[in-house]
């Protein structure tokens, strides 16, 4: 397929980190398959992890498709980058579409990029994740590679105010050695182990970081380390407060709707 918006898209960011001096630490990236198809699972820990996920295939001269919420391609100017750059649009009411999309790119020799997770977390520690990219990595007949980054969520991360010319910021990205999981795997178990791996790396990532946070900056730390960032429990609670606002604020605009059409 024509690449005209992802490699400008690169450039333009590998031109702005270097302006910033961010500091980027990047291993095992011989791990990512230089030809085919594979599934690349990172863990979510603030709004531009798509950029530097992606950049885990940069050595490798890959380019990564990530799947991502429906609502960025509706945003009148990342909707058309996303598009541009052949990400894939997940529609939760019509999942379906998005899980064929995704092995269509796979069979046809892609990365595609996956947020287990779902939605980023809050204690900066991998949340539980589904078994869908298994499945998928299962019936593309591809490997799966775990990624781990730490660092962007203290540019811009959710309940923080965006720091994006924020400079000298230390961002690390490890990729883990791929997993071959085959049809007649125990998929739950499968991903326990995924969700394990990940898990490894980010800790490494996190005890090996250059930077420790200032005594006003300690919630980009995780709790297990001595920060402010919620405790999964305490996250978790968090998330289940936001999806339950989502969903009256969603049920009573439909209701609103609804009136204007009687």
């Amino acid at each position: 397929m024509a690449e005209i918006v992802y490699p400008p898209v690169i450039k333009t960011a590998l031109g702005l980190f270097k302006a910033l001096n961010v500091k980027f630490r990047l291993e095992g990236t011989e791990h990512i398959p230089k030809t085919g198809g594979a599934v690349l699972v990172s863990n979510h820990v603030s709004y531009l992890d798509f950029i530097f996920a992606g950049l885990a295939a940069h050595p490798a001269k890959r380019l990564v498709r990530f799947m991502a919420k429906k609502e960025i391609f509706d945003n009148r100017i990342g909707g058309p980058l996303m598009r541009g750059m052949h990400h894939i649009p997940v529609d939760r009411n019509a999942g379906a579409s998005s899980y064929a999309a995704a092995l269509k790119a796979l069979k046809g020799g892609e990365i595609v990029g996956v947020f287990a997770e779902a939605t980023i977390s809050r204690s900066f520690t991998v949340k539980e994740i589904k078994s869908g990219a298994v499945r998928m990595a299962v019936a593309g007949k591809v490997p799966l590679v775990p990624v781990a980054i730490w660092g962007p969520q203290r540019l811009w991360t959710k309940g923080r105010k965006r720091r994006l010319l924020q400079r000298n910021v230390p961002v690390t990205i490890l990729v883990g050695e791929p997993m071959y999981p085959k049809r007649g795997d125990d998929y739950e178990q499968v991903t326990r182990d995924l969700h394990a791996r990940m898990s490894e790396l980010l800790e490494r990532a996190q005890r090996e970081y250059p930077d420790v946070p200032r005594q006003d900056e300690t919630w980009w730390q995780p709790a297990y380390l001595g920060g402010t960032a919620p405790t999964p429990e305490e996250a978790a609670k968090l998330d289940l407060e936001e999806a339950e606002a989502r969903k009256a604020a969603r049920e009573a605009r439909e209701a609103r709707e609804s009136q204007k059409d009687a």
